[in-house]
């Protein structure tokens, strides 16, 4: 299946072409040396988590930060070209979600540079299916990208080698925290049914123990940007009328007059609505914008 990716629109001749007009941006931070290890990341979501292991020793910039964009609609300029360039790390989600990072790296990095979320996570669709390449939802996933993050800063800065081992340790225990709560959630309300509008929040609703009654031809016409039929649509919509889930979890940041119509339904048919977003609203961690989620989910489900 198609999925809609991460835009790239200029091309890398043109990018290319620019990269000497543009020497002089702030994006130009070194590599490695005579300063802060340059951490570029595709998402404010890995950023944030780069930002975490490295502290003061690390200097982040996230291509995607802002909640209120659709981050599939995001278009990459000269000046993301050069961050890569002058990058000492590269954080890529991978699985399709963010293929312009691959193509920037191609053009003027180095693939020794690059952590892939996807592949350092191991795995792998199953059978006839797709990979649900949203893994920062998935607890175990993001503590392998940290550690993987921890062993290549310590090998650009061996002077802050026991730093970034401490910041590890650290974020290691509030993740534990969050799978905690997800254990929690689980406790209670494991079998229950639930809907979505896009698999962003697929694998923390797994590890809390629900059930997606989505029609998979529904969640999947969305994310791609495709139609969804009357038939399909009157499948999901029934969801909530006849009350057969306990919740909808809502990508509100990838939004469209089907998803709204969902949302209404779910609404008018007082289905609690649970609000997930793609990447961290301003003023967040990594750590404190999962716990709100499944704060919001628990909630949810104790009101259904």
């Amino acid at each position: 299946m198609t999925r809609r990716l991460l835009g790239m629109t200029l091309g890398l001749a043109t990018l290319a072409g620019g990269l000497t007009a543009c020497g002089g941006d702030g994006s130009s931070a070194p590599s490695s040396s005579g300063g802060a290890v340059h951490v570029v990341a595709s998402t404010n979501v890995w950023g944030d988590v780069a930002k975490t292991v490295g502290g003061d020793a690390v200097q982040v910039t996230s291509f995607i930060n802002d909640p209120s964009q659709d981050p599939h609609e995001y278009e990459a300029s000269v000046r993301n070209q050069l961050a890569i360039k002058n990058a000492g790390i590269v954080i890529e989600n991978g699985g399709g979600y963010d293929d312009f990072m691959t193509k920037m790296v191609s053009s003027v990095g180095d693939s020794n540079t690059v952590l892939n979320a996807v592949e350092i996570s191991g795995k792998k669709a199953a059978a006839g299916e797709d990979l649900n390449e949203h893994v920062w939802y998935d607890f175990p996933t993001v503590l392998k990208v940290a550690g993987a993050l921890k062993d290549k800063l310590a090998a650009l800065d061996p002077a802050h080698a026991n730093t970034f081992a401490t910041n590890l340790a650290r974020f290691t225990d509030q993740v534990k925290t969050l799978e905690a709560q997800t254990s929690s959630v689980k406790a209670a309300h494991a079998g229950e049914p639930v809907a979505i509008t896009e698999p962003v929040p697929g694998y923390m609703l797994e590890a809390c123990g629900l059930v997606n009654k989505t029609p998979e031809a529904f969640s999947a016409a969305i994310e791609d940007g495709n139609d969804v039929s009357v038939g399909v649509l009157n499948d999901t919509l029934k969801l909530f009328t006849a009350h057969q889930v306990k919740a909808l979890v809502y990508n509100e940041q990838t939004t469209g007059p089907i998803t709204q119509k969902v949302l209404d339904t779910a609404k008018n048919s007082k289905v609690p609505v649970v609000p997930v977003t793609e990447t961290m609203p301003d003023g967040s961690t990594y750590v404190t914008w999962m716990k709100s989620q499944l704060d919001a989910l628990s909630s949810a489900l104790g009101q259904a």
